[in-house]
């Protein structure tokens, strides 16, 4: 298994596009990609209305078109919906990205009712026909600048600590609501360390919502 190190040197070297990587200094991003999951979105739902959130949901085209109900329930509980892909697949591997994105949107705004505004792609990774396409379709480009590892089977206290790692005001944190793409086999980890991560925010004096 790759270290976290590892793992963003991968990221760092796949090449890069002008994107949002923070908000402003008021405030922290919550971002969940990979959902809606019914094995896994419930848990994270909760946890984020234990703790008063508002997050943003990147999800996938095939998860809301199998799970059209829960991700409704994401946009009706006050979440922001991000596409995240019509499938969970890198970059590279489409052969038509603008064909893609749009169907990915229809798709979205047929289970959710809204239109995304905001696009991250599967792994982080922009090739520069996606990023056109992206703009094409006015979709703003959305990365990260800190995360949980939380694709990794690893305890609740390790997400936490490699988000506060990298927790300041303005950040995006990315985490998964899904295990569905990932070696791990459960989302709970990730609902729990949601309590410590605000914890976190609140000791900045800033607040928990979405882009």
């Amino acid at each position: 298994m790759p270290s976290f190190g590892e793992q963003r040197a991968i990221v760092e070297r796949w090449p890069r596009f002008p994107s949002r990587e923070r908000v402003d200094e008021h405030r922290i991003c919550l971002s969940f990609d990979d959902g809606p999951d019914p094995e896994g979105t419930p848990a994270v739902l909760d946890a984020l209305e234990a703790i008063g959130a508002r997050a943003t949901f990147f999800m996938v085209g095939e998860q809301a078109e199998a799970h059209a109900g829960l991700a409704r329930e994401v946009a009706e509980r006050g979440h922001e919906i991000g596409l995240h892909g019509l499938r969970h697949v890198r970059p590279e591997e489409l052969a038509d990205p603008e064909c893609d994105l749009r169907h990915g949107l229809a798709v979205l705004e047929q289970a959710t009712g809204v239109v995304p505004a905001a696009f991250r792609p599967p792994y982080g990774h922009f090739t520069a026909p996606l990023y056109e396409a992206a703009a094409e379709l006015g979709l703003e480009p959305v990365l990260w600048s800190a995360w949980g590892l939380d694709w990794e089977p690893i305890p609740a206290e390790r997400i936490a600590d490699l988000v506060l790692t990298d927790l300041q005001p303005g950040a995006i944190v990315v985490l998964h609501d899904s295990a569905r793409y990932a070696p791990r086999a459960s989302v709970q980890p990730t609902a729990e360390a949601l309590a410590q991560i605000a914890a976190g925010a609140a000791r900045l004096g800033v607040e928990l919502q979405p882009l």
